[in-house]
């Protein structure tokens, strides 16, 4: 939200209250509290007439300071993620001029007297600053309470992360809503929104902030980055690595970590993609050619089209293209193969489920009962015909919906692709009164965690979602992927990027649609793309309109799938090594250079190639030339393909085949031990 019209004013119908002194500042067991004046107080009548934010510091874990600032305290307070609070040991000094709260190795320090000046120290030196005009109550033009906040960006200071973003890896000059959002990837929306970021400056913040979080980053004041929420009581945390790696692992230390996932969820996913028409025969065929051509897949996926038309979700097959579930899933499994299905959190208004949730209470309402009380079930027609949304605040009707679900799990299914939660109104009245703006992120993981529960119900070694939303903590949840990307190389790089900063937000775990999901890819965009889905953490094969069968485009594809499949299963060992650093310390499989290189100036803003876990760097091809560009670190390398051993420290061009793309390990690496 841009608050000001250049340095000087403010933008019209905008009033902006800065915080301008720590009038006092009181410390009491490990927690600093100040009163922040907004005028500067001279004498007592000073006082009068004017507010104040109480400011409060303390350290929920070692090496990170939490900064709760709050205005008018007598309302509900805003929603928070929960946190993984260990209660660290911390230091205090306080004097005439400042005071001073250290927990490890980060200090933060409020000076005294006039001039608003709050510090975060590591090392001795001063890695962020909020200074003046950096805290402040706004009111916009509508008349709607914001607390914002600014914290400095040094010279050559980059800020990454903040969700699964498909624009520009370096989030400087950009304006970002954490705001989950269905538009795509090709648009500055996105799927997985985390009020989280990392600098190449020893630091990340996280706003603990369940709404929408609107960032300026370095877009508004390019010295800083601004975060604002519409609230009384705002929370962020400084998190000192300092490197990005020890960012990351405390932060998923407070917000969750990956957990282990099946060997098989590693293998390639097939399938029958969205409105293609397909029945019993069709996947018996796909699977059968895939079988005859030496290319194994682990999982059969069955889009929304396996429940009848209108009425998604009802959860039960169409009996029309469908008459035996129970015996073509036994028939399927029979070799091992494992079964996902598409789900949404939607009920159709035709949905034989749609009356008795309306009858239970477990549909969100309208704020349209008497005096914005609950009223009609929350309705539209965008996606199927009288859409209404599960409630899931209400514990009832999470046991409901998975009441639904179970008997699928017990027919033969392993796993559910969670599709959908992004759209989700903030008209509506929940269960639980939860303030329907702050409820919006927050959704996704409710909906989520309603059906992972259940699946580690069912099989615990097993659990396995295919997610598109996900919110702080999602990562909890595995696997996401990268949502409606099109079918060019453009949209391949953007997937790439948007996973990336997902990594960097502290999730393990990412897949994409390989060869695009909208439209009818080139089979050289296809084959490309086939390498690098093959070398991402999951990999599955998925479309709109057409099948991603690799014979579909040509016998290249085939070979090209075959070869990669191959490779990612002798890979398994170093893979399954990889997961285990994403479970044990929330480093993500796919990870950004700067992760794995976090000196070389060079790796800050690379986002076209990646590290495959430690030892293995992956740059996909881009164009159907084969023709690509790319950066070694200094060390040696060798190259997969070849055995060559080759010095880093420069860039390289080579040109590949289709089957083939730039594939180095690092020196010293074993990836079959």
């Amino acid at each position: 939200m841009k608050i000001t019209d250049g340095f000087w004013l403010t933008r019209p119908g905008f009033t902006v209250t800065n915080a301008v002194q720590a009038y006092s500042v009181d410390v009491t067991d490990g927690l600093v509290a100040v009163t922040a004046a907004t005028k500067p107080v001279r004498h007592r009548g000073d006082t009068l007439n004017s507010a104040t934010l109480a400011v409060k510091l303390d350290s929920p874990m070692a090496h990170v300071i939490r900064v709760r600032v709050a205005h008018h305290t007598g309302g509900t307070p805003a929603l928070k993620f929960p946190l993984a609070e260990t209660n660290p040991a911390t230091d205090t000094i306080q004097n005439d001029d400042f005071t001073e709260l250290t927990s490890g190795t980060l200090t933060a320090r409020i000076h005294s007297g006039t001039g608003w000046n709050l510090e975060f120290l590591a090392a001795g030196k001063v890695i962020a600053h909020q200074r003046e005009k950096s805290l402040a109550i706004v009111k916009d033009p509508d008349g709607k309470h914001h607390l914002s906040a600014q914290l400095s960006l040094g010279v050559g200071e980059n800020v990454y992360g903040l969700g699964e973003r498909f624009t520009s890896f370096v989030k400087n000059g950009q304006s970002i809503d954490v705001w989950n959002a269905d538009g795509g990837t090709s648009s500055e929306q996105a799927y997985k929104n985390i009020p989280f970021y990392l600098t190449n400056a020893g630091y990340g913040v996280f706003i603990n902030h369940t709404g929408n979080v609107s960032l300026e980053v370095a877009s508004e004041a390019v010295e800083k980055v601004q975060f604002s929420a519409q609230t009384q009581d705002l929370e962020y945390l400084v998190i000192h690595g300092p490197t990005p790696k020890e960012i990351l692992s405390k932060y998923t230390a407070l917000t969750g970590r990956p957990p282990l996932l099946p060997e098989w969820s590693y293998g390639l996913w097939l399938s029958t993609s969205f409105v293609t028409n397909y029945d019993e025969a069709t996947v018996t065929a796909f699977i059968s050619e895939m079988k005859a051509r030496q290319i194994p897949i682990s999982v059969f996926h069955f889009d929304c089209f396996w429940m009848r038309e209108f009425q998604w979700c009802d959860f039960q097959w169409d009996p029309r293209t469908f008459p035996d579930p129970a015996g073509m899933l036994s028939r399927l499994k029979a070799d091992g193969l494992r079964v996902s299905l598409w789900i949404n959190p939607y009920i159709a208004q035709a949905s034989p489920l749609f009356d008795e949730a309306k009858a239970l209470g477990y549909l969100l309402r309208r704020n349209d009962g008497p005096g914005g009380t609950a009223g009609s079930v929350w309705q539209w027609d965008l996606w199927q015909a009288g859409n209404a949304i599960v409630d899931f605040t209400n514990p009832a009707a999470r046991e409901w919906f998975q009441s639904k679900l179970r008997p699928l799990l017990e027919m033969g299914v392993d796993c559910f692709k969670t599709d959908f939660g992004e759209r989700i109104p903030t008209d509506v009245v929940y269960f639980d009164g939860g303030n329907p703006e702050q409820m919006h992120n927050l959704y996704t993981q409710l909906y989520n965690q309603t059906v992972f529960d259940l699946l580690r119900e069912h099989d615990s070694e097993n659990a396995i979602v295919f997610a598109r939303s996900a919110t702080v903590g999602g990562q909890t949840m595995p696997v996401h992927w990268g949502g409606d990307n099109t079918s060019s190389f453009e949209s391949m790089a953007e997937s790439l990027r948007g996973g990336l900063s997902l990594g960097l937000c502290g999730f393990g775990y990412w897949s994409h649609d390989i060869g695009g999901f909208e439209g009818n890819p080139d089979p050289a965009v296809f084959k490309r793309w086939l390498a690098f889905g093959l070398l991402s953490s999951h990999s599955r094969l998925h479309g709109n309109e057409s099948v991603r069968v690799p014979w579909a485009f040509d016998e290249e594809a085939v070979a090209v799938t075959r070869k990669f499949v191959a490779l990612k299963q002798k890979l398994m060992p170093y893979i399954l090594r990889t997961a285990k650093d994403a479970n044990q310390n929330g480093t993500p499989m796919m990870r950004a250079m700067l992760l794995e290189f976090p000196q070389d100036r060079t790796c800050w803003f690379l986002d076209q190639q990646y590290m495959f876990g430690a030892d293995l760097l992956v740059a996909p091809v881009f164009n159907a030339h084969g023709t690509v560009e790319f950066y070694l670190p200094a060390g040696d390398w060798t190259n997969y393909w070849t055995g060559q051993v080759v010095a880093g420290g420069r860039w390289i061009t080579e040109t590949h085949g289709f089957d083939s793309l730039p594939l180095y390990v690092r020196s010293g690496a074993d990836l079959f031990a």
